[in-house]
């Protein structure tokens, strides 16, 4: 276990001097560079002009293949021979604990180290006006959203999607203008680095789209949660804005604590923001959206779900309350091509429509089935669930799940992999889980054999929709084959 020198966790003198007449001088090496995030902070550092290195363990595509592209040199491993003798600046991921072998190599070199936040704050958020977008749902897509607003306005707004947005060739992009958008997560930073990612954003302009408790392995509570979101909030200068879900009261709680003007949005009648008028139209969203100065619009979004809805409708507010033209919105929202693994339909194979879907927290299942039914009425509805992600995997949404997956009319349901990353006692139960939802659900050991099955009870006119937020064995891969061959 190695200890870093905190005195270090800084830019090195002379950075943004040198950085700022030739950039190519600087050699920044990221460890753990596959990360969605590592590797979209690559490619602005490469964007940017400077030197990039980098290492992981077991790349696969897209990131291997994204790295490849931008031509950022990768070591396979975390050992101290990773690290390459010329580099200014070291990256540490959040997939690094002190128990990284490269770490020592880094000390005794004594090199200046940041975490992904603090680079993003300091090289690249740093003379820009910050549209920062927190919730505990919706980030990426509300993100990807904004991004596509601000350009189709032609502000030319810099942007980091934590997913691939398909309006852009890459989910990063340097700001060509004052604005800089990107998803703030409020997980941790670093081993080193304890603070949630957003609070080195240096906002602006922040949407607050809910607070719901996640993330069991590093707050104990939803209070924790809210305190974290408040901190945010805290951030934000008089001469900036909080766009704030306003249908929520914990919401509104959180937002209280900001300096800032705050409006809210939503669907009741107290929000400043009014959502309208919902018609589903074939796969998606007609709606008004009315604010303040009476301003209104009727939109069109291609994508189903109030959620979505309420998304673009958040993403519109802060366009248009930070001084943006409400009347690109219409052309911009109508073109929105979405974000992959989100909604994102892999085919119509012989008549059964494949979605893939990041949806992992109760909420968002349940939401998600919601929108597709809604959606794609007539159709069953078979949904494939891996609860993978930290908070999914243990024991505090185990009744949560039984009602986010009740509204579907199959479910298969895969065993919690990895349940040694939970502790005893605190593990989602899996049986029990598939014994609550009773006879609409299977339980699977693996991917595999999920999909089969899945394969084998499927037929025409159904939907099936996978929910993970990783790779749940290929399943993705597997049904897209297998359906089209059924």
């Amino acid at each position: 276990m190695f200890e870093l020198d905190h005195t270090l966790n800084t830019l090195p003198p002379d950075f943004l001097k040198t950085a700022g007449k030739d950039p190519s001088k600087l050699s920044v090496h990221l460890i753990g560079i596959g990360g969605v995030a590592m590797t979209a902070l690559a490619g602005l550092l490469k964007e940017a002009g400077f030197k990039v290195t980098g290492s992981d363990s077991g790349l696969y595509p897209p990131m291997s293949d994204i790295l490849k592209e931008i031509q950022a040199a990768v070591f396979d491993g975390y050992g101290p021979e990773t690290l390459p003798l010329e580099c200014d600046l070291v990256v540490v991921g959040n997939v690094v604990t002190r128990q990284f072998p490269v770490l020592e190599a880094v000390k005794e070199r004594r090199l200046h180290y940041l975490s992904l936040p603090q680079t993003l704050g300091a090289l690249f958020m740093n003379r820009t006006r910050n549209v920062v977008v927190a919730g505990s749902h919706g980030k990426t897509t509300t993100t990807a959203l904004a991004a596509r607003i601000w350009d189709e306005a032609g502000l030319r707004p810099g942007f980091l999607i934590g997913g691939a947005a398909l309006d852009f060739p890459r989910p990063w992009r340097i700001s060509g203008g004052e604005w800089f958008i990107i998803e703030g997560d409020e997980y941790d930073s670093a081993f080193f680095n304890k603070v949630p990612k957003f609070i080195h954003y240096r906002p602006h302009t922040v949407i607050l789209t809910s607070v719901e408790f996640d993330h069991a392995d590093i707050y104990p509570d939803l209070n924790a949660v809210a305190a974290a979101f408040e901190s945010l909030m805290k951030l934000i200068p008089p001469d900036g804005r909080l766009i704030a879900w306003g249908d929520d009261p914990l919401v509104r709680k959180v937002a209280a604590v900001c300096p800032a003007p705050v409006e809210f949005y939503g669907l009741n009648e107290d929000n400043d923001w009014r959502v309208v008028a919902i018609e589903e139209n074939g796969g998606g969203s007609d709606f008004e959206l009315i604010g303040p100065g009476g301003f209104y619009a009727r939109l069109s979004l291609p994508r189903p779900g109030v959620y979505n809805v309420l998304n673009a409708a958040a993403a519109s507010a802060a366009f248009v309350g930070s001084g943006g033209d409400g009347r690109c919105l219409g052309l911009a929202l109508a073109g929105f091509q979405g974000v992959k693994r989100r909604q994102e339909v892999l085919g119509n194979l012989g008549g059964i429509l494949l979605v893939d879907d990041f949806a992992h927290h109760p909420t968002a299942v349940e939401k998600t089935i919601a929108a597709l039914k809604r959606a794609h009425p007539g159709r069953r509805l078979l949904a494939a669930f891996e609860p993978r992600s930290n908070t999914s995997r243990r024991a505090v949404f185990q009744k949560d799940y039984v009602r986010a997956l009740g509204g579907a009319d199959r479910v298969f349901l895969r065993l919690p992999p990895s349940p040694e990353k939970s502790p005893e006692g605190d593990r989602l139960d899996g049986r029990l889980l598939a014994a609550d939802l009773g006879p609409k659900a299977s339980l699977f050991e693996d991917g595999l054999s999920l999909g089969r099955a899945v394969v084998e009870e499927a037929r025409p006119g159904d939907l099936v929709v996978i929910m993970s937020n990783g790779g749940f064995d290929g399943l993705a891969e597997y049904l897209c084959g297998r359906l089209g061959q059924k």
